[in-house]
């Protein structure tokens, strides 16, 4: 197994390490876009591609961005629905912060025909 491989297959989001103090009291928005999101259909097999927005005001946490990018990465090799994984990516962030505000879009690519955007929004809830 490559080093990245590894790194990847024994990541854990859930680590403290994985989430540093917010040193700022104002409101403010932090805006995140992961352009290579890869995950498995569990019907056919086949490879889903999506880009992942990620937007969220901090209370007290922020996520580290190199732990954001293991954890979106670790998708890649698991069957997993459109919808499953954006609401997995949602609640373990909504979690993990407790922010202000949170919104995570995945915008997946078009395969036969069909182009999905799932949209969750902490405002809208």
């Amino acid at each position: 197994m490559k080093y990245g491989e590894k790194e990847i297959s024994e990541f854990d989001i859930n680590k403290d390490e994985n989430f540093w103090p917010n040193e700022h009291d104002k409101n403010y928005i932090i805006d995140i876009e992961l352009p290579e999101f890869m995950a498995k259909c569990p019907r056919s097999g086949y490879p889903d591609f999506a880009t992942i927005k990620i937007q969220y005001s901090p209370e007290k946490k922020v996520v580290e961005l190199k732990a954001l990018k293991l954890y979106i990465n670790s998708f890649m090799n698991r069957e997993v629905s459109h919808e499953n994984s954006i609401n997995e990516i949602f609640d373990t962030l909504y979690e993990k912060l407790n922010p202000r505000w949170l919104k995570v879009i995945g915008d997946f690519k078009p395969r036969g025909n069909v182009h999905t955007v799932i949209e969750i929004d902490s405002a809208k809830m």
